[in-house]
């Protein structure tokens, strides 16, 4: 009985400063980079305009994907959910309407990413883009996770006003 009550004090004496050490740690919130990585899916994408008011600027239920891993490099692709077939069923030959809706429908790029964990942005490096005029630019956004809500905003929207994207966690 001795040795067994000298064991588990022995084991247990260390326990109340080892809890303290694994409580604070458990207290201390995770980075916003440590967060982001993961899959995300589009809840909304946004236009905000000056005097508040909202569009949606992929339809009211947004398809797609938003992929960041922890080495710096992510994905993106945004998909109305309401985009039309092509007539021909041959996406090299569709008609100047089809080929529009698709262009203002969607929008994919990849490349690196940064957070800066003091002002709370995300940097994107894009490398490349369905919409071409974004390669090899430097886009900064505000960012904010809360539980499973990912959301940027993006300074200036296509469509006027500024861009707001919401996203969240793939399950």
């Amino acid at each position: 009985m001795a040795k067994s009550y000298c064991l588990t004090r022995a084991l247990i004496a260390p326990l109340p400063f080892g809890a303290m050490l694994l409580s604070g740690a458990a207290l201390a919130e995770p980075s916003l980079q440590s967060q982001l990585v993961g899959a995300w899916t589009y809840v909304s994408v946004d236009t905000v305009r000056p005097d508040g008011s909202r569009s949606p600027m992929y339809g009211s239920a947004p398809n797609g994907v938003a992929i960041f891993d922890g080495n710096g490099h992510y994905a993106l692709v945004t998909i109305r959910s309401d985009l039309p077939r092509f007539a021909s069923g041959n996406r090299m030959d569709g008609t100047p309407d089809e080929y529009k809706s698709i262009a203002q429908g969607s929008i994919s790029h990849f490349g690196r990413y940064t957070v800066n964990e003091a002002d709370k942005t995300i940097t994107f490096y894009i490398e490349a883009s369905t919409f071409p005029n974004w390669n090899g630019l430097e886009q900064k956004r505000p960012l904010s996770i809360n539980g499973d809500e990912l959301k940027w905003v993006t300074a200036t929207a296509s469509g006027g006003g500024s861009g707001e994207v919401v996203l969240k966690r793939a399950r």
